[in-house]
């Protein structure tokens, strides 16, 4: 049963979080934002429904809002820590059970529809809008509009369950977290086809395709909720001192106090090992997953050259890792640039891009593709991440987890961004050798990076 007040204090929470951390008002447009991007994206239906039929269309549309739904339930695990780090002593409602007259269950069922209440708001509510408004100019009916909002909002709470009861299997066990992986992808392996219930339910609405995608929600957050733990007991965490002699092993690429410093926080960070499995491997194997049903609809495509390029979005994302915690103000006293943090976090992020690049490799394994497609698709991974990695430093900063809540910033972001993605992934389909051209983007990518190093030099984001 949830606590009426406890529900509201935790939306109230959810907003003043955002609207402190995420710039006020211009968080406050980012669900405008959303409506705009949804009403241009939905006129261009007709122009490419020769190559993307509408119910694939559909499909990329509930894939994208499953990622966002496993990207929310991710937050759970780092969301203590980083109101420690950025706030002092400031805690979530969800994590002070303890004075509380209420059993951690309920707390965590009512923080559970909080999250989907206010989320749902936020994303799933203004793209329905979007699409909703631009029905009447491309002849679609407008009936399609609450099943597209029914399906998409199934598809996010999938995705946000999903990540929760991993997340729960976690806090007890990482042994027992990392055999339910092996378990869920073997079993996926053996399943043959595998028909997105949210999707079906869109083709099809009916009674089996509902219970089905309720059934995907509601037993992962059940479990989450009957086994949650919050009581985190303290503990003493004593480390080794190891930045000097990480330092030095890392003295040819420079910058090496600040890379190792990085590496040391990532490590020892809360949910370190968390933060590459929810964060990176957990969106990357959804994603492989969708591509396997979306070959069923478009047989055409090559899912390794689609997934390079969708890795490469991904694996950008290693910047917000090494620059989540860390706030250019606390060398404020030292004789540091910022254009000097940002050449090391750019060093650290070339290390840990070693990560997806091991990832296509086990893709095209496991593809059984030949060595053709793969260097194409190894050239569009490391185009596409040097690019969007470039996009993100020019537009943020050292700031990405903050100002890409900035309608107007995330706005440019998709902008910049999205044409290019397009083009590269509409020339695979052609030839997958004309992938080899994303490798334009680098120079590009270079010359953003040296304009941002420039451009950040003199600015300092403040307020958090």
């Amino acid at each position: 049963m949830l606590v009426p007040d406890l529900f509201l204090a935790m939306m109230k929470e959810e907003w003043r979080i955002h609207s402190t951390v995420f710039w006020g008002f211009w968080f406050a447009l980012f669900p405008v934002m959303i409506v705009v991007f949804a009403f241009f994206g939905s006129l261009t239906l007709p122009f490419f429904s020769d190559a993307v039929p509408y119910t694939v269309a559909a499909l990329l549309a509930q894939i994208f809002f499953l990622l966002a739904g496993a990207m929310v339930g991710s937050f759970g695990l780092m969301g203590r820590e980083f109101m420690n780090r950025r706030f002092g002593q400031a805690s979530l409602i969800a994590y002070v059970s303890r004075s509380l007259p209420i059993s951690e269950r309920r707390i965590f069922a009512t923080f559970l529809m909080k999250d989907t209440i206010y989320y749902i708001l936020l994303y799933v509510l203004p793209f329905t809008v979007g699409f909703a408004a631009a029905t009447p100019f491309i002849s679609i009916d407008p009936g399609y509009i609450i099943l597209a909002f029914a399906s998409l909002a199934l598809a996010f709470l999938i995705g946000l369950s999903a990540v929760c009861f991993l997340s729960t299997l976690y806090a007890h066990s990482v042994r027992l977290l990392a055999a339910t992986l092996v378990v869920l992808a073997l079993a996926l392996f053996h399943a043959g086809t595998v028909v997105f219930p949210p999707y079906s339910f869109f083709l099809d609405p009916g009674l089996e395709p509902l219970a089905l995608s309720l059934l995907f929600i509601l037993i992962p957050a059940a479990i989450s909720v009957l086994f949650v733990t919050v009581d985190y007991p303290d503990q003493v965490k004593r480390f080794k001192n190891s930045l000097d002699s990480l330092a030095e092993r890392l003295s040819p690429l420079g910058s090496e106090h600040f890379i190792a410093k990085d590496a040391l926080d990532l490590l020892r960070s809360e949910g370190g090992a968390g933060k590459v499995v929810f964060s990176f491997l957990l969106p990357v194997g959804l994603i492989w997953l969708c591509l396997q049903i979306l070959i069923q609809f478009v047989p055409g495509i090559d899912p390794l050259m689609i997934f390079a390029v969708l890795l490469g979005v991904i694996s950008s994302t290693i910047y917000n890792w090494l620059t989540e915690f860390d706030s250019f103000s606390s060398y404020a006293f030292l004789p540091v640039e910022v254009s000097g943090m940002i050449d090391a976090k750019l060093k650290s992020y070339g290390i840990l891009s070693l990560l997806p690049v091991a990832v296509l490799v086990f893709a095209a394994a496991a593809t059984g593709g030949a060595a053709a497609p793969f260097i194409p698709a190894l050239a569009v991974l490391i185009s596409v991440s040097a690019y969007t990695l470039a996009v993100t430093v020019y537009l943020t900063g050292l700031h990405p987890n903050v100002m890409l809540y900035h309608a107007g910033v995330f706005a440019r972001y998709v902008l910049a961004t999205s044409p290019v993605l397009l083009l590269i992934i509409f020339a695979s389909i052609f030839d997958p050798l004309y992938a080899l051209g994303s490798l334009l983007l680098v120079p590009a990518a270079a010359f953003l990076l040296s304009r941002s190093r420039r451009g950040w030099q003199t600015w300092e984001i403040s307020g958090y």
